[in-house]
């Protein structure tokens, strides 16, 4: 795995470098939103592969028929970097609510930034939080769900999700459905990109209903995603 890991790290810069040369001609077009954001899902679908062929990483999703039409709240634990990656693949047109640090990332980092991401600068709260429902509200005016790991950073597999505050702000700004997604992602994809063979499970649960008590919203859509994320840890 040893071996593996490295030649995974290697095509993976290798694949993200192939974007390099697109940038300057996508900018000269007016960095058209139609064109970056297939580009950037199809990255994405290039490292999933990469990680099945060389890390021997597949991933199986449940509840699929759960995903209602139209734009939904879409909350997910956060473990590695792997479900960042796979939520522009299982949710094609979602914007995502990530740090800002990450649109710093070479070349990707520039594809991200023109594609539906919402960045959130964690040392202005206030003013990032103002922003970050309004960016929201955009995205979600125009279609799109909002994904958001209400954690706000990373969490080792099996540990109790504790939602910030962002995301009861988030469900009463938006008024729309929630969608709470688990999986066990942590378990094979660590930190370093060194990776694990097995395979990672996703887990749609019902919708939850737009609520007049975002209170009760964040208890039920909490303890959903704690008792799935529980279900899905090895044992």
């Amino acid at each position: 795995m040893f071996v593996r890991n490295t030649i995974f790290r290697a095509a993976f810069a290798l694949w993200t470098l192939l974007f390099a040369p697109l940038i300057p001609l996508l900018w000269v077009a007016g960095t058209p939103a139609a064109l970056i954001r297939p580009l950037t899902r199809l990255w994405a679908r290039g490292v999933l592969a990469l990680s099945s062929l060389l890390g021997g990483i597949r991933y199986t999703v449940r509840g699929r028929a759960n995903v209602p039409h139209g734009p939904v709240l879409i909350i997910a634990n956060h473990q590695s970097a792997w479900e960042t990656i796979a939520a522009l693949v299982l949710f094609p047109d979602v914007a995502i609510v990530t740090k800002q640090e990450l649109l710093a990332t070479p070349v990707i980092g520039w594809f991200l930034s023109h594609s539906p991401m919402i960045p959130i600068d964690r040392t202005r709260s206030t003013s990032a939080m103002r922003k970050m429902l309004a960016d929201c509200r955009r995205e979600v005016a125009a279609g799109r769900s909002v994904l958001i790991f209400p954690e706000g950073t990373r969490r080792p597999p099996a540990s109790v999700v504790e939602f910030k505050r962002g995301v009861e702000l988030l469900y009463r700004s938006l008024q729309i459905p929630a969608l709470v997604v688990a999986h066990n992602a942590g378990c094979l994809w660590h930190e370093n990109m060194t990776l694990s063979p097995g395979v990672i499970t996703v887990s749609i649960l019902p919708p939850i209903a737009s609520m007049s008590d975002p209170a009760g919203f964040i208890k039920d859509a909490q303890d959903a995603l704690n008792k799935e994320v529980i279900a899905l840890a090895p044992r």
